[in-house]
């Protein structure tokens, strides 16, 4: 036990003086380690002071580095603003220089205008006594003359007024006189040239549309079944069509009758449809009608497509299209307003290009000059056909110059363009060629009789004659009444009053005819 005890204390004991051996070990390496850390802490110090230093250096070292490039550039900048301004010194020291030059000039001109203007003073003065010296003397020589004369000064005056009036208007006639021979001998030539040369390079067809359509039958029985039971059929037919149907003793033929050509030949097709299925009964009538007119429309915008593609224009509104091909069922005059309105777009092409203009613009405006014959609704038959297109034209979008040309072809709107008289002349060309239209003759008389009492209501007319279908009005005057000079006068002044108050196809010659006869009797 006493032995157990022992050992512990000497275990106890030994533990104690182990573990102060280790902390007298451990705080001599703590004091070796720190004394080791300052030494190295005494070192970095060193270094960074060493290395501070040396940045401190190079940093000086670029700053003054700048500040010499710095203080360079200030320095060329200072001396560039010492040059601009020196040389701005030197350009106003040379304008105050010219302004002093030009002073001493204006100065000197000064007094030259003043010594100018007392010289024009003096000699105005002495003009005006002068003047008032001749005004002196003209009052007491008007005297002397309206003492020889009889006459005062104003009866002289309107005397040689009166005189000098009538010679002047005769001189001016007869200038006016030789003036328009001199023009016409150079412009007529050429556009005799360009209208003849124009209107043989284009192909013309005769006029032959009317209101009445006939439709041939292979048989007459097939005319009861088109009547129908008590007429049922006839009249269904008449209704849906609008178009009166004449069945008469004419063999083996029905008369279609209809001013609206487009309905004539819906009525004829449809006809056609009925004789050949043979079922020819009311719902039947209907819906080949419906099935006609649908067809007439597809081919109307066909014929519009086909016109233009063939004339060259590009870029036509659909609506301006159907437009073109309705033209084919419509008729002025008995001409077909297609062909004619074909035909003015090719003269017009034709003529802007002898002209040196654009004729594809002339083109166009020439094929839808009378496209206002064609209305599209009722209300708009009222409307001149000129202005009708030409409003037409404008809501489609056609250029102005177009518009211009289909409103004033008539003379209803002031012309703009050049455009504008060659489509009216076309149109003249068109309409007024031999066989292009067929007139009534009651018409055709009136205009002629028109013509004549135009030429009697001038003084000194005696008679006159309408020849050559209206084209050439003879005028015999009386040669006491109407001297050479007046004769040309008189041919001017009833042209004008024709132009003025008749509407025409193509112009119309005046000729004035006076006639001196010296008679004497041997006896």
């Amino acid at each position: 036990m006493d032995n157990i005890i022992l050992i512990a204390v000497a275990a106890v004991v030994g533990l104690a003086i182990g573990f102060a051996i280790a902390k007298m070990m451990e705080k001599g390496k703590a004091s070796k380690t720190i004394a080791n850390a300052k030494k190295e802490a005494a070192d970095i110090i060193k270094e960074a002071k060493k290395e501070g230093e040396s940045i401190k250096k190079d940093k000086i070292f670029q700053a003054k580095e700048k500040f010499l490039e710095l203080k360079a550039e200030h320095e060329k900048v200072i001396i560039n603003k010492d040059k601009k301004i020196g040389e701005a010194e030197k350009r106003t020291r040379d304008k105050e220089s010219q302004v002093s030059s030009e002073l001493a000039k204006n100065k000197k001109l000064n007094d030259q205008l003043q010594e100018r203007i007392k010289e024009v003073a003096y000699k105005s003065d002495i003009l005006d006594k002068k003047q008032s010296e001749v005004e002196k003397l003209h009052k007491s020589q008007v005297q002397q003359l309206e003492v020889i004369s009889g006459l005062s000064a104003e009866d002289a005056k309107a005397q040689l007024l009166e005189s000098l009036k009538e010679t002047a208007k005769s001189d001016a006639m007869a200038y006016l006189q030789n003036t328009l021979e001199e023009a016409k001998l150079t412009a007529q030539q050429e556009a005799r040239k360009i209208v003849v040369n124009t209107i043989q390079r284009i192909g013309t067809e005769e006029a032959v549309e009317n209101c009445v359509s006939v439709f041939n039958l292979e048989s007459d029985d097939v005319k009861g079944r088109i009547i129908g039971r008590e007429g049922r059929n006839i009249r269904a037919l008449e209704s849906a069509t609008g178009v009166e149907i004449i069945v008469d003793d004419t063999p083996e033929a029905i008369i279609l009758s209809c001013f609206d050509s487009v309905r004539r030949e819906v009525a004829r097709l449809s006809l056609h449809r009925l004789v050949t299925d043979g079922r020819i009964h009311p719902a039947r009538i209907e819906e080949v009608v419906k099935k006609t007119e649908k067809q007439i429309n597809e081919e109307i915008a066909e014929i519009g497509k086909r016109t233009v593609i063939d004339l060259g224009i590009h870029g036509l509104h659909p609506e301006l299209i159907k437009a073109v091909g309705r033209m084919k069922y419509r008729s002025s005059y008995g001409q077909n307003l297609l062909q004619h309105s074909r035909e003015v777009a090719k003269l017009c092409g034709v003529m802007a290009a002898e002209l040196g203009l654009n004729p594809k613009i002339a083109k166009r405006a020439g094929l839808l000059h009378d496209i206002g014959k064609v209305p599209m609704a009722e209300v708009e038959v009222e409307t001149p056909h000129a202005i009708l297109g030409m409003q037409w034209a404008q809501k489609y979008g056609e250029k102005e110059e177009v518009c211009n040309a289909i409103g004033a072809h008539h003379d209803e709107i002031e012309m703009t363009t050049l455009i504008s008289p060659i489509v009216q002349v076309c149109d003249a060309i068109s309409g007024a060629r031999p066989g292009a239209r067929r007139q009534v003759l009651d018409s055709y008389i009136q205009r002629l009789k028109d013509l004549e009492d135009i030429a009697f209501g001038f003084n000194g007319v005696q008679k006159a004659y309408a020849i050559q279908a209206g084209r050439e009005l003879r005028v015999i005057v009386e040669s006491e009444k109407v001297n050479d000079d007046k004769a040309a006068e008189l041919s001017f002044e009833i042209s004008q009053k024709i132009q003025t108050d008749m509407t025409y196809p193509g112009q119309v010659k005046v000729t004035v005819i006076r006639e001196t006869r010296s008679v004497n009797v041997a006896k």
